[in-house]
């Protein structure tokens, strides 16, 4: 754990997926606490690290109530095990998992916090348990995929070098995401590295399956992608705060305002300096959404 961190519990715990593979997860906080818990959804390739300063902002009860926060590693990801069919790296199976460790960990209600991937399969659970929904975050993705940042992602999804150490992690970072990171100090791009390579122990190493390559190379980007207004328009009775990079290519401007229209009750908020997705690492977007969390709980009568 980050020494800067607020002194918490966290402990990380493991449960079965409904076909027997083992997933991982980092809980912060307690279950007697008494704030609506939070699940954090990473993205695509990434791991529950992305939310080491935001849920212990939350779990200690930074402008609200202290709560327990679960952030969750998908197969394929951080310390869960990897798939030996790579096809299972899919939406659905993804979201099969999520609701057993919701069963596993007896959650029956949270907030949810979907970054990329995290917040499609967030409108998803609209559709799939919708009563466990008390609120939704959704950073940096919309019911629209812009193809453009789709080819991005798939052009270094598993296929990356393996750094020597930190200092190089965050030169890669920088040589790949800088034009739309360009808002970010030395040390936010440290933390970036750190989150992106490092263990739980410090070694730097790719924290994902090579094989997350192989469903993107199935798309054909030359086709309009699927897209989640249905199941977007699920979250239409829940609290709900879009959180939009101001340099992203992934969601468009164009989505961003559509979800607030059809929204009409939704908060939104965007990192100047940051494309796709926000590291969720300033201070101004923690506190955007655990002033959200805390609202949340003043709703559903929480104290």
């Amino acid at each position: 754990m980050d020494a800067n961190l607020p002194q918490i519990q966290v402990e990380s715990r493991f449960c079965s997926a409904p076909d027997g593979l083992r997933l991982h997860l980092r809980v912060y906080g307690s279950r007697n606490d008494r704030g609506i818990p939070v699940i954090c959804l990473p993205g695509l390739s990434r791991t529950c690290a992305d939310f080491g300063p935001l849920a212990a902002a939350l779990a200690s009860g930074r402008n609200g109530a202290k709560r327990r926060v679960l952030a969750l590693d998908y197969r394929g990801r951080g310390l869960s095990d990897y798939d030996p069919d790579w096809s299972n790296y899919r939406l659905d199976v993804e979201n099969r998992d999520i609701l057993a460790v919701l069963a596993a960990m007896e959650i029956d209600g949270a907030v949810f916090v979907g970054t990329s991937r995290g917040g499609q399969h967030t409108m998803l659970l609209s559709a799939a348990r919708p009563r466990v929904l008390r609120g939704a975050v959704l950073n940096d993705i919309g019911p629209v995929l812009e193809p453009r940042g789709m080819a991005r992602i798939r052009s270094y999804v598993g296929k990356l070098p393996v750094p020597n150490s930190l200092a190089e992690a965050a030169a890669l970072l920088k040589e790949i995401m800088s034009e739309r990171f360009d808002g970010l100090s030395e040390a936010d791009w440290e933390t970036y590295a750190r989150m992106t390579f490092a263990d739980d122990v410090g070694r730097i190493a790719m924290r994902y399956d090579p094989n997350l390559m192989k469903p993107l190379e199935t798309l054909d980007l030359g086709q309009p992608l699927p897209e989640l207004w249905p199941q977007f328009c699920g979250l239409r009775g829940i609290p709900l705060l879009v959180i939009r990079g101001a340099n992203s290519d992934l969601l468009s401007l164009d989505t961003f305002h559509a979800m607030l229209r059809r929204h009409p009750g939704a908060d939104s908020h965007t990192v100047t300096g940051q494309g796709h997705a926000p590291l969720l690492i300033d201070q101004g977007t923690i506190d955007k959404i655990c002033n959200f969390t805390a609202e949340i709980d003043r709703l559903v009568g929480k104290p």
